[in-house]
């Protein structure tokens, strides 16, 4: 109960429109949460985004959901987070 809380706490609702958002499990949901905490993210705001899931995530979960998932991610966030953790590059959509 405590995770469901605490991403009640550091995610915006308006994420996760779509679903029950309180029912939300850390480590069951780490596919959705992941690139859904950084679907808006931008320039400006990606230190403080990336910042929150790295408290809640490893860097190579993180990775590894961004890489695999079907969500919409831009390229310009997958670039964001390859330069971050220092690895190639990779886009989600065909450039």
């Amino acid at each position: 109960m405590k995770a469901r809380k605490g991403i009640m706490k550091i995610f915006p609702k308006h994420l996760f429109w779509d679903m029950d958002y309180s029912k939300l499990s850390l480590k069951r949901d780490k596919d959705i949460i992941i690139p859904r905490a950084l679907y808006a993210t931008t320039k400006d705001t990606f230190q403080e985004d990336i910042a929150k899931l790295e408290r809640l995530y490893s860097k190579q979960e993180i990775l590894t959901c961004l890489r695999n998932t079907k969500e919409r991610i831009s390229n310009k966030t997958c670039v964001m987070i390859a330069e971050a953790y220092n690895v190639e590059p990779f886009y989600r959509y065909a450039i």
